[in-house]
Parts: C-alpha cells; sequence; structure tokens
C-alpha cells in the first residue's frame, strides 16, 4: 500500500507537474502526517520539490499540463482571485488580458464594467469580453493554438505594440521570489512581456499551486509586477516574501459554502 501509494503520488506529479497535500490526503484517505512522510521521502530521492502546500516536479518544467486539466483544477481558488482582481479593474479602463484559466475567469466577472476595453490574445476571453455591451474588444492576431485557443507569434506581438492601457492582467506558469514569473509557451512568454511593457499597472494572477514552481521560460522579474492576487493557501510568510519584493499582494478567500 505504501509503494503503490508513492508510485501514484509520482505518476500524478509527473502528469500534472504539481500536487497539493490537501488533495493527496483526500484521495488516498491518509493523514496529512503520512502525506508528508511521503513527500519527504520522494523528495530526498529526486522525484520532487517540496513547496507550500504540496510539492512540484524537480528541476525546470517544460510542459504545460493540458488546458483540460488546468481548466478544473483549483477551481473555488480560482474564482475567488478572479473576484478579487476584477474589483481592481475600473470604468473606462483599459487592459491587456493574456492567455489563462484564471485571466479568463476574471474577464467573466467583469460584466458589471463599464466602458472597457479588452485586448487580449486569447479568443476565450474575447469571446467571454464581448458578452458585457459596455466593452470594446479587440483580438489580437496570429497563429491559433490548440487547447487554449490562443493567439501568438510575430503577427501578434507586431499588433501589440501599437497599444498601450492603463492595467495588464497576466497569469504564470509559475512563480519564485529568485526567478519571477515563469511560463510554459515561447511565443506567449513573449506576447506576455509585451502586455507588461506597455501597460501603466501589471496585475498578476495565480493560485498557491504556481507558486515554486519554474517553467522554462522566463517572463519578467518581480519588480515589474505592481499586484498580486492569490489565494489563501499561499502561507502568510511566504507572501510576506512576496510584499518584501515590492509586490502589493491580495489574498482572496473562496466563499463560504
Amino acid at each position: 500500500m505504501l509503494q503503490e501509494r508513492r508510485s501514484k503520488i509520482i505518476d500524478k506529479i509527473q502528469q500534472d507537474n504539481v500536487v497539493k497535500v490537501s488533495e493527496l490526503m483526500e484521495e488516498f484517505g491518509v493523514s496529512i502526517e503520512t502525506i508528508r512522510r511521503d513527500l519527504e521521502y520522494l523528495e530526498k530521492h529526486d522525484y520532487l520539490k517540496r513547496v507550500y502546500g504540496g510539492a512540484v516536479l524537480r528541476g525546470l518544467n517544460t510542459q504545460e499540463p493540458s488546458y483540460e486539466r488546468r481548466e478544473i483544477a483549483h477551481e473555488a481558488e480560482k474564482k475567488a482571485i478572479a473576484a478579487r482582481a476584477a474589483e481592481l479593474v475600473a470604468d473606462g479602463d483599459t487592459i491587456f488580458v493574456d492567455v489563462g484559466t484564471t485571466t479568463l475567469e476574471t474577464v467573466r466577472q467583469l460584466k458589471g464594467k463599464r466602458d472597457l476595453t479588452v485586448i487580449t490574445n486569447s479568443t476565450l476571453a474575447a469571446q467571454a469580453a464581448v458578452e458585457n455591451p459596455f466593452s470594446r474588444v479587440i483580438l489580437l492576431g496570429g497563429e491559433i493554438r490548440r487547447g487554449d485557443l490562443s493567439v501568438s507569434g510575430y503577427l501578434c506581438d507586431n499588433s501589440l505594440e501599437n497599444f498601450y492601457a492603463n492595467k495588464a492582467l497576466v497569469g504564470a506558469g509559475g512563480l519564485t521570489v529568485e526567478n519571477g514569473v515563469t511560463d510554459y509557451h515561447l511565443a506567449e512568454a513573449n506576447t506576455r512581456r509585451l502586455m507588461i511593457s506597455h501597460a501603466d499597472q501589471v496585475i498578476l494572477v495565480a493560485d498557491a499551486s504556481k507558486f515554486g514552481v519554474v517553467a522554462m521560460n522566463r517572463v519578467c522579474p518581480l519588480s515589474s509586477v505592481n499586484i498580486l492576487v492569490t489565494d489563501q493557501g499561499l502561507p502568510e510568510s511566504e507572501a510576506e516574501n512576496y510584499r518584501a519584493q515590492g509586490l502589493e499582494v491580495l489574498q482572496a478567500a473562496p466563499p463560504e459554502r
């Protein structure tokens, strides 16, 4: 039973890049101490690296989990983050919105805002934004990637060079104090950099599972981000590490059931 459980944890982290202690406890029906011992053992044998509330795949992460998996993972936390991030968008704002499940959820929660201009490389975000009759939506051009239905590449970036925005709403594949914001997809990482450099204020939305993860492509240092919106799965001590880097850190709580 012990080896079978640890083998399944290895399979899970190799598939998803990250595991959470709470989810492993529920899946295997064991205590938090048991899962912590499993993760300590697997870390000692170089299968993973323990982080806040779970573990991530050891080394650089080059393969992003599928869109279908990301869409349903940490759903309650993403909705809470999106609701808090939406409060930071004011009527009349022009905002860049990049690709991601949490940025998409944030756009869905902007329906009450008026006179917005949304500039995005996500066809899904554009579709959500256009449902707001008070929004103007600009969809950047480029090659469409399956799954996320995002556009990227030189056509997208050349178009983006012509725009500036009050705010950029961006996500991350990974986030650490040492390495800043990182991402999996080469072309989309460059598009995100341009959004950040062409915006007055950068709002980063990331659930706690993204912390401690280093994806292959560096997007920007933490100094390029103004506000970090995450969930309460991030320990306060770690949140303070990001505040010490000059970020305003907002931790959203899921609604009570």
